[in-house]
């Protein structure tokens, strides 16, 4: 599993896509980064489908192969049945054409070792008296069962996959020859890693269509049939079954896709529901031919190419012993410590969930319910702010707080002019007793609508805008915005009435004293002008006074 698979961490925006498609959890979350868990992970490749960034990536071995080619030694590919459904229109004549155009020396069908699986499968059936035969032809599901069934191991059919098988059996006849896989699966990297060196390298249709892109090399259409190659149907969901002849008296016939569905099925065996039957497992929906690296997928169109190509009768192949084609399976301990009810309760706390009701199981976060997520945080493998409820609460909380005690008025509008907020500071300026008297009402009932139709229509802001408040003897100092990212309306009032009754309380005082000023001086003037009209009487009076002197003197 180790190099399978790696992570942009650049691209990763903690989106939890991938956690929500997983169908056994296992991926971690550290640093806003989705981590793949690899000793948990069983290379479905649904985190690589849905990942919109394109932060999973799947590791090319185009390099190694190309080593390979460069050995000397002959490199045979063998080619995966549903290479039908991914090249449109190209057989497998056209494919080796191609494929030997890169350096490989010989292209043959995987699904030759199909039909040495295939045949085996039946051996069994009929030999082995198994009360519950799983097919192991899928790597996923073998891993699934391996790490998360261990009971159900020995009910896995302990036989090579048709890769394993075909590769095995090209080496047989080439005792030099190096293999190649190539296919629409992640996981037959790592199977190829488990079972030594039977597989020298696997590439995916991705990786080889890049490859012809590089090297020039244009695919003919061109389309080929043969009568012996009914084991083509082995990518489809039952196309292990078409193949087969199902003709044991009392025992069933199962076809299985998805993991869903085979994590289901794997229970109802583990709770002794299910006896007398063959299963035939496929972890992808639809299976092979919608694998994680198929890189176009028609399930009816990719179905027909199929059909069309397969044929009616077997390959014509020397079948192995049924000891050379034994595969064994071991437990895999994924390693998941799991916390008592206690430490779940605990975390459930921090996540805000202190009684049943709390936990909505709404699965934003990836995870089923509210315990798995708990389980999760417990693991490692989780953040407690992964959960978008409690993150939302506590947001709404933070801002509620904000909003609610801060001194200014706040009135939020949608686009019709309809209120959607409004704060404590606000309704105590307009005499509103409960918020539900105005939220959903047009503004128009507590306020003129005039200043945010302007503001809306012009779309600029009005920024401290003193205005009077008639209708609640307030004055309040407004600004309006006009937010057309979120299609709203934001009113922020500062209530200045105090102010402006000090400001007009003074300004009464200023203008009182100016008018005792004026009358105290029109008054002091008055006075002067008074005096002054003494004087002038007084100094006249005394000029005639001794005018007359002067002149009875002169007489004399």
């Amino acid at each position: 599993m180790p190099g399978c698979m790696t992570l942009k961490k650049s691209n990763c925006k903690n989106c939890y896509k991938c956690i929500r498609h997983c169908p056994i959890k296992s991926i971690r979350f550290s640093g806003n980064q989705a981590h793949i868990v690899e000793n948990e992970c069983i290379l479905c490749g649904q985190c690589f489908v849905v990942c919109p960034q394109n932060a999973k990536q799947i590791v090319s071995e185009v390099e190694k192969v190309k080593v390979l080619l460069q050995t000397g030694d002959p490199v045979i590919v063998s080619l995966a049945p549903s290479f039908i459904a991914n090249y449109d229109g190209i057989g497998i004549a056209s494919m080796t054409n191609a494929l030997k155009k890169l350096g490989f020396a010989d292209v043959e069908e995987t699904a030759i070792g199909a039909t040495m699986v295939k045949t085996e499968y039946e051996r069994m059936i009929k030999e082995d008296n198994k009360d519950i035969i799983i097919s192991t032809c899928c790597h996923s599901v073998n891993l699934l069962v391996q790490k998360y069934f261990p009971s159900e191991i020995p009910y896995l059919a302990d036989v090579d996959s048709p890769m394993l098988a075909h590769c095995k059996d090209i080496k047989r006849r080439n005792p030099e020859a190096k293999t190649v896989f190539i296919g629409p699966c992640v996981s037959k990297k790592n199977e190829a890693e488990m079972y030594g060196d039977i597989v020298d390298a696997v590439l995916t249709y991705e990786e080889l269509t890049e490859w012809f892109e590089a090297e020039n090399i244009q695919l003919i259409k061109e389309m080929d049939s043969d009568e012996n190659t009914k084991a083509r149907f082995f990518p489809t969901t039952g196309g292990v079954l078409k193949t087969m002849a199902l003709d044991m008296p009392g025992y069933s016939y199962i076809a299985i896709d998805g993991v869903e569905n085979c994590i289901k099925a794997l229970k109802e065996i583990e709770e002794g529901k299910v006896h007398n039957c063959f299963i035939e497992m496929s972890a992808c929906v639809g299976s092979c031919i919608n694998g994680p690296v198929m890189e176009k997928h028609s399930p009816l169109k990719d179905y027909m190419a199929v059909a069309n190509y397969a044929g009616g009768k077997d390959f014509d192949v020397t079948q192995p012993d049924s000891i050379s084609m034994k595969k064994s399976f071991a437990m895999i301990d994924p390693g998941r410590k799991m916390p008592d009810d206690y430490e779940i309760m605990t975390i459930l706390r921090e996540m805000g969930k202190f009684k049943p009701s709390d936990e909505l199981n709404c699965g934003c976060c990836g995870y089923n319910t509210c315990r798995e997520k708990a389980i999760a945080v417990y693991q490692g493998k989780a953040e407690i702010s992964m959960c978008l409820p409690f993150l939302k609460d506590k947001a709404e909380s933070f801002s509620f707080n904000i909003v609610n005690n801060t001194p200014n008025g706040i009135i939020v509008l949608n686009e019709n002019l309809e209120v959607q907020q409004v704060n404590n500071a606000a309704r105590k300026i307009m005499n509103i007793r409960y918020a539900s008297d105005v939220l959903g009402e047009q503004v128009v009932r507590i306020l003129d609508p005039q200043p945010f139709l302007q503001v809306k229509n012009t779309g600029n802001s009005i920024n401290d805008q003193k205005v009077y408040l008639a209708e609640y003897k307030k004055y309040v100092e407004q600004t309006i915005v006009y937010d057309t990212e979120y299609h709203i309306i934001l009113c922020i009032m500062r209530d200045v009435t105090d102010e402006q009754t000090e400001r007009d309380k003074k300004e009464n005082i200023s203008r009182q004293t100016v008018e005792i000023a004026d009358k105290v001086v029109d008054k002091q003037m008055r006075i002067v002008q008074e005096i002054a009209s003494l004087l002038g009487e007084t100094a006249a009076e005394t000029k005639i006074a001794l005018a007359k002197l002067k002149e009875s003197i002169t007489n004399e």
